[in-house]
């Protein structure tokens, strides 16, 4: 059994935000291992969110992002359930973070559920008719096409995508932690994206 020292406490805690209390938990759970420490955090995050996912965003900021070349720009609309969290450094972060992910990944929609239909049909059409000829039987087809659409939402989906600063994230796990460490329900509201030219 590995010895969970103040110190190591103190470096989790850096890494993750989490509680000291959590991330002593999870460091003893882990035997001292801090990627499975980070693990076991990220999937206590989930849960917590999970139960918050429920409540009503009312609150929040409108987020401006103008990239350095003045040539991109974002309106982003983050929403919590109070003022308070809306003042905190941690979620003005948050919102330049996804503002400067929007800039550089250009997504078209918030959520996977945001996608019209008739897209989502017009795609999937498309990738059936990329791999008609290939004489591969229906299911195989379908989970080609499945497969497809899914990175086609990876692509397009603010929420699906990978977080440009650290790819081991997707947006959607970036907003469970910051849920799991404020204590409120956090939702990407809305969002424009201008560029010169597009």
């Amino acid at each position: 059994m590995a010895e969970i020292t103040a110190s190591m406490v103190k470096q989790l805690r850096d890494m993750t935000g989490a509680g000291m209390m959590d991330c002593k938990n999870a460091l003893v759970e882990a035997e001292g291992d801090f990627d499975k420490a980070i693990e076991i955090l990220r999937k206590r995050g989930a849960a917590k969110a999970a139960k918050k996912a429920g409540r009503t965003t009312n609150e929040g900021i409108i987020h401006a992002y103008i990239h350095h070349n003045k040539r991109v720009g974002v309106l982003l609309e983050l929403n919590c359930e109070t003022d308070f969290v809306a003042r905190t450094d941690e979620f003005q972060q948050l919102a330049k973070n996804l503002a400067m992910q929007i800039a550089a990944m250009s997504p078209r929609w918030v959520k996977i559920e945001d996608v019209p239909e008739e897209v989502v049909e017009k795609e999937k059409e498309i990738y059936r008719e990329q791999v008609k000829g290939t004489g591969k039987p229906d299911h195989v087809v379908e989970k080609i096409v499945e497969g497809k659409l899914k990175k086609f939402f990876e692509e397009n989906c603010l929420l699906e995508q990978t977080f440009f600063m650290d790819e081991s994230k997707k947006i959607k796990d970036l907003i469970t932690e910051a849920i799991a460490k404020l204590g409120e329900n956090i939702q990407v509201s809305r969002f424009v994206r201008m560029a010169i030219g597009e």
